[in-house]
């Protein structure tokens, strides 16, 4: 029997079968197979964000770096909203070390190789006139084919450190404090 979260798959054949198979219904009720569906949906609205964004700029003559950049970000603001709240359904106070400077360096890693593609597409693509708009279609999928690429790399990121809920460094700080304590209460004067 199919869940309220998956309305849409009643309307296909494939969804139905799907849904009515013994590992399909257990891959669509699992929480993390709802989590890779809303991280994937989330993904794809940063995605149409950022290529529409970079395709505008790169048509206006700006340079493919600063295109990147600028759509980057675009798409970085729904995507950190989608993937906190929607996805990984994390509410409450942000735990600014794990969350944000994490998510900032994944984006900026994320960001340098892009930059870095759409440059080196650019370069490459020099021989088509810019009036038949196959460069900037090219230059646009390179942008995207970044995102498509590091997809499953960033969701484990996210799944594993970002927004888990644990902080790693944290419980080991804690750790090294309460063995610390628990040798110094241990010390005979």
């Amino acid at each position: 029997m199919l869940t309220n979260r998956y309305h849409a798959l009643r309307n296909s054949r494939l969804g139905v079968r799907l849904a009515r198979s013994p590992l399909g219904a257990r891959i669509l009720q699992s929480p993390l197979s709802a989590r890779v569906t809303r991280y994937t949906l989330g993904s794809i609205v940063a995605a149409a964000t950022s290529a529409i964004v970079f395709a505008i700029l790169y048509v206006m003559g700006v340079g493919t770096t600063a295109c990147s950049v600028v759509a980057f970000i675009a798409g970085a603001i729904p995507n950190w909203i989608l993937n906190r709240r929607w996805a990984w359904r994390v509410q409450g106070r942000i735990a600014f070390g794990r969350e944000i400077v994490a998510y900032v360096i994944v984006s900026a890693l994320t960001l340098f190789i892009t930059a870095e593609t759409t440059a080196w597409t650019q370069r490459h693509v020099q021989s088509i006139p810019a009036h038949h708009g196959i460069r900037v279609l090219l230059v646009t999928a390179s942008y995207l084919a970044v995102f498509a690429v590091l997809f499953a790399a960033r969701f484990a990121v996210y799944e594993v450190w970002i927004f888990s809920g644990r902080s790693r460094v944290r419980a080991a700080f804690r750790s090294r404090i309460q063995v610390r304590n628990a040798a110094r209460a241990n010390r005979t004067p």
